[in-house]
């Protein structure tokens, strides 16, 4: 007889139970009602009756068609998100791969691991203020320290030049991340099963080959995870461009999440426009991440369901057929 196999799948719907009662409660109803709040007219801080706008998509269309600083804002946040990400996944790489190298053996890596991913249990109010002070014009310790190597000749504010400043935010993201992602990236690796990488040794494969022939295709689900959770981190990019330099100068690191906070809680209050806003990078999220599933798949193993339906279909006609 044939045994049967263990599924394990309900262990993790047990485990997501948590948070899906925590959704539930407290923030499905809110998302509901952005939802809706993007067809109305609702605005302003003082309570009026709210009405379903007679276009209903009147704000949608606005946002991507009149709105200059909304088109700015999704500019800016693909750039820095770009300029941050690529960096990111290529150091938490390498570094994935020196640590779980085991012919290198490194020492004291826990030592090492904690250094790197200090930077993401800094608040984000800290780090604005430290690199504030970093760029600060015209003594700070950057300006000071590049006079000395005689790179600039005069002080340099960073801070009010566009490049530099998306350059700055992008890097901060960079620092405050990279960290998170090498501990993901090595916790998947050590799920690997070991005797794929001595298999690999005995035949003769280097380093770079094990890694790239064996780790990465193994660690496809864990990358699947570091990009989404990427993609969607990005698009919700807020603290460090609000409280480093509030989306400046002249809007060059004004993030989408930024440009819905302005219009929700400054100067106007148009919480109809922040709501659709909102449903905006909603679509735009949920089409990268199906993006990401996609590409991602496990073209094999799709092969192979296929294959399979294939032949139960023809053995469910041959059977109908006797």
């Amino acid at each position: 007889m044939r045994r049967k196999g263990i599924n394990y799948s309900k262990f993790g719907y047990l485990f997501s139970l948590p948070f899906l009662l925590a959704f539930l409660v407290f923030s499905f109803y809110p998302v509901l009602y952005t939802a809706v709040i993007g067809f109305t007219d609702m605005k302003g801080v003082i309570p009026k009756p709210v009405h379903i706008l007679d276009h209903p998509f009147d704000n949608f269309k606005y946002l991507l068609f009149d709105n200059v600083s909304f088109r700015t804002s999704l500019s800016n946040t693909a750039l820095i998100w770009i300029l941050n990400f690529i960096p990111q996944m290529a150091f938490a790489l390498l570094l994935t791969a020196w640590f779980t190298n085991q012919r290198l053996k490194v020492r004291g890596q826990g030592a090492f691991k904690v250094l790197l991913y200090m930077p993401n249990i800094i608040t984000a109010s800290t780090i604005a203020v430290l690199f504030n002070s970093l760029f600060s014009y015209p003594m700070g310790p950057i300006n000071s320290l590049f006079e000395t190597f005689g790179w600039i000749h005069e002080p340099v504010n960073f801070l009010q030049d566009k490049t530099t400043a998306r350059g700055i935010v992008a890097f901060i993201q960079f620092w405050m991340w990279y960290g998170n992602t090498m501990i993901i990236l090595i916790a998947g690796v050590m799920g690997i099963n070991p005797a794929l990488f001595e298999a690999a040794s005995i035949d003769g494969a280097s380093g770079w080959q094990i890694f790239f022939r064996v780790t990465l295709p193994s660690l496809r689900t864990i990358m699947l995870y570091t990009l989404i959770t990427s993609t969607i981190g990005g698009l919700q990019l807020f603290d460090i461009p609000q409280l480093f330099l509030y989306g400046g100068p002249d809007d060059a690191t004004l993030t989408t999440s930024v440009f819905i906070y302005g219009q929700a809680f400054k100067g106007s209050y148009m919480f109809n426009r922040a709501a659709a806003a909102s449903m905006i990078m909603f679509a735009i999220a949920a089409v990268l991440a199906g993006l990401l599933f996609y590409l991602m798949r496990d073209r094999d193993a799709a092969r192979a369901r296929k294959a399979n339906r294939i032949r139960n279909k023809a053995a469910k006609a041959a059977a109908r057929g006797v």
